[in-house]
């Protein structure tokens, strides 16, 4: 395989995504608009943060006024994730320039890390890995922008019998349910679902960073028992 065809062989893997990412993109391109962020800078937001969990949650809290230091827990709490894809990534990209590292880490989010991970796994020896990595993360990005673009500037045009927001939690159902194999990754996905449900009434959101926090936890603790039985 060359570079070129690991290329374009990430591209057609990561296209089929862009189903669920696409309606992701408009939401938010609305819900920023209607938190009272300008076009200008809700275009900006997705370029610079690039991250569709911690963009909506950005603009919710900025339409309910909440405290900088809940705003900023809340993004940084949600992008804590993009530290394990990091951890898990970086076997296979360890050895490259550090210009090629900070490129593969800007586009490393969760849909580009899905489909890459579980190639790198299954095809350890694949050739031009970073090229493979870099056409899931370019389609991932192409779509997301443009699906922005078309929320930011269409958003008044959709239907809201459409009800596109339900497309956020179905796109991260499908990208979490099939990792989900150990007691650890069960018990870290049931509390965390739980503690969510329970926790809507909490101001400002931040049942998003307890539910997180709670999550991990439960993970963490599932998982050093069973090693402590080993």
């Amino acid at each position: 395989m060359t570079a070129r065809a690991a290329f374009w062989r990430g591209v057609l893997d990561e296209a089929p995504l862009l189903i669920g990412v696409a309606p992701f993109g408009l939401v938010y391109g609305v819900l920023a608009l209607a938190s009272g962020l300008s076009p200008w800078q809700a275009f900006a937001l997705s370029f610079i943060l690039f991250g569709g969990a911690s963009q909506i949650v950005f603009a919710q809290l900025w339409a309910a006024l909440a405290p900088v230091f809940v705003l900023a827990g809340s993004v940084f709490v949600l992008n804590l994730r993009h530290v394990l894809y990091s951890a898990a990534m970086a076997p296979y990209f360890r050895a490259l320039p550090l210009r090629w590292r900070i490129v593969l880490a800007y586009f490393l989010t969760d849909e580009a890390f899905a489909i890459s991970i579980s190639k790198f796994q299954s095809q350890p020896d694949m050739p031009h890995k970073r090229y493979y990595f870099l056409g899931t993360g370019l389609t991932l990005w192409s779509g997301w922008q443009l699906s922005t673009l078309g929320g930011i500037w269409l958003g008044d045009l959709i239907p809201p019998a459409l009800n596109l927001g339900f497309a956020i939690p179905l796109t991260f159902i499908a990208l979490v349910v099939p990792v989900l194999r150990g007691r650890a990754e069960l018990a870290a996905a049931a509390v965390a679902g739980v503690v969510a449900l329970l926790g809507q009434s909490l101001p400002w959101n931040t049942w998003i960073i307890l539910a997180a926090i709670c999550g991990i936890i439960a993970g963490w603790a599932v998982d050093k028992t069973q090693r402590g039985r080993v």
